[in-house]
Formats: structure tokens, C-alpha cells, sequence
């Protein structure tokens, strides 16, 4: 299990941090610091740089100069598994999940390397007790108990991205990365998901790039807006909202887009 960090220590903090693809700055001078337990949602126009930022906290990049804190270790330059072990998990735009193995045991696939199982073959698993009981645990949780044993590749879209949850929760991180977890969703299934999201990911901190305003709006706690690879605001929902700067860059169009297609319902 990850140690819990601090209530003084972030946890996580991005300074000055840049991203640069040739020429082509992506990221430019990033600074952000969340604290344990908050629920930030991250907004910006389309190719405001929002997944790179994610890349770069979760490792899949190195950022180009800056520095990124996690639970008050410096990670930059880390790869992906170096930064999970350290307290972060990540899902993605696109459902990442293990598609002919069952829900079950999908969530025990999650959990081995935080109880302490390396390279462990198939045929021992089973008397793996541990595992098997967060696996269980996790699967009450995320409300698919009653799909034990199907294959994952036969669930639902929304079941797919629940079990995508459990997997990302699985090993204990206590930061978690949402990209875009509602996407493709339904209204009802978006306002079952969010209800799971805050549920699952009590007492731990949450970063999500969200498009639906409704969801940003209902979950997040503070809202950082990302424009042209700058964080040009980070602050409560309802200042974000309010933030003349935030509705000339963005917020006010997509405000009205998304009225727009409500009323044309």
C-alpha cells in the first residue's frame, strides 16, 4: 500500500513546467498545486495541451524543463511504472482493460504488485487470498459484482469504463488521473458514473480532464483552466465561472454550445 502523504506536503505540484516538440511549445510554464483530497477538474479548448499534461505527470513524456512533485517526490523524467509505485494511477481517453479475461479477474490483475506479487503464474492465483479478497471487495464497489466472471469484452461501454475504475483504484494509489471518464456516455449513465468516481476515490486526490461542463461543474472542487499550454486559472468552480478571462478564453462558448444542443433536444 502507498503511504499516505502529509496534510503540508502537495500532492502534486507542477512549477514552470514546459513541453516542447521541436520547435512548438505545447506546454508553456505550467504551474499548478493540488492538495491530498481535492478534486480538480482540468478545462481547456481542444489542443490547449490538457493530455500532454497528463503525459507528463503520469510519464509518458518528459517534460521539456520545469519540475513535477508527487507526494512531495521529485518525478520528472520518471517512467510510467517508477511514478505508480510512487502513489499515481491513471486511466485513459480509451478503455484500457483486459478483454478476455473476466471482471474478476481483471481487478486481481490490478491489485498483485501493491500486495507485494511480482511475476506470478496464472496457476498459482488462486490460493492467492489477499488478492483475491481486494478483488472481491473491489468488485462491490464498483457495482459489478453480479458480472464476476464475465469476460470484460462482453460488458457494456459504462460497465467497461467501471471496470476501468476498479483497475486504476486497484493498487492503492492515492493519486488518481481520469481522461475524459464520461466520454461517450449517456446522461443517465454520466450521472451513475460520477456518483461511482466520487465514491471510489474518497480520501484520495483526483485529476480529471472533463469536456462536460455538468460533470466539471458537479464534481470538482477547483477547476484549472488550460489555454495555449498555460494554466490561466485555478480556483473554485463557481470563480472559475465567474472569471472574465476564463468566459472570454473559453468557458463562455462552450457554455453556450452546450445550451445550444440541450435545446435542440
Amino acid at each position: 500500500m502507498h503511504d499516505t502523504p502529509s496534510a503540508t506536503t502537495p500532492a502534486l505540484a507542477l512549477r514552470d513546467v514546459w513541453k516542447r516538440f521541436g520547435k512548438t511549445e505545447i506546454i508553456r510554464g505550467a504551474n499548478l498545486v493540488v492538495q491530498p483530497g481535492e478534486r480538480v477538474a482540468v478545462i481547456g479548448p481542444n489542443g490547449a495541451g490538457k493530455s500532454t499534461l497528463f503525459n507528463l505527470i503520469s510519464g509518458r513524456f518528459a517534460p521539456s524543463s520545469g519540475e513535477i512533485w508527487l507526494n512531495g517526490q521529485r518525478i520528472d523524467g520518471k517512467k510510467p511504472f517508477e511514478i505508480n509505485r510512487l502513489g499515481l494511477s491513471r486511466s485513459f481517453q480509451i478503455t484500457n482493460i483486459f478483454p478476455k479475461l473476466s471482471v474478476f479477474e481483471n481487478l486481481r490483475c490490478g491489485v498483485l504488485w501493491s500486495l507485494g506479487y511480482r511475476y506470478t503464474f496464472l496457476k498459482f492465483l488462486a490460493d492467492l487470498e489477499d488478492a483475491n479478497e481486494r478483488a472481491e471487495a473491489l468488485l462491490d464497489r464498483i457495482g459489478l459484482h453480479k458480472k464476476r466472471d464475465v469476460l470484460a469484452m462482453n460488458l457494456t461501454y459504462a460497465e467497461q469504463r467501471a471496470l476501468e475504475i476498479g483497475i486504476t483504484i486497484a493498487g492503492g494509489a492515492n493519486v488518481i488521473l481520469l481522461d475524459e471518464p464520461t466520454a461517450g456516455m449517456s446522461k443517465s449513465e454520466t450521472r451513475r458514473f460520477i456518483e461511482l468516481i466520487r465514491e471510489v476515490t474518497v480520501g484520495k486526490t483526483l485529476l480529471t480532464v472533463e469536456h462536460d461542463m455538468g460533470v466539471v461543474f458537479g464534481l470538482a472542487d477547483r477547476i484549472a483552466v488550460v489555454v495555449y499550454g498555460e494554466v490561466i486559472a485555478f480556483d473554485t468552480p463557481e470563480a472559475v465561472k465567474n472569471n472574465p478571462r476564463v468566459q472570454e478564453a473559453y468557458l463562455g462558448s462552450v457554455l453556450a454550445e452546450q445550451q445550444a444542443a440541450e435545446a435542440a433536444h
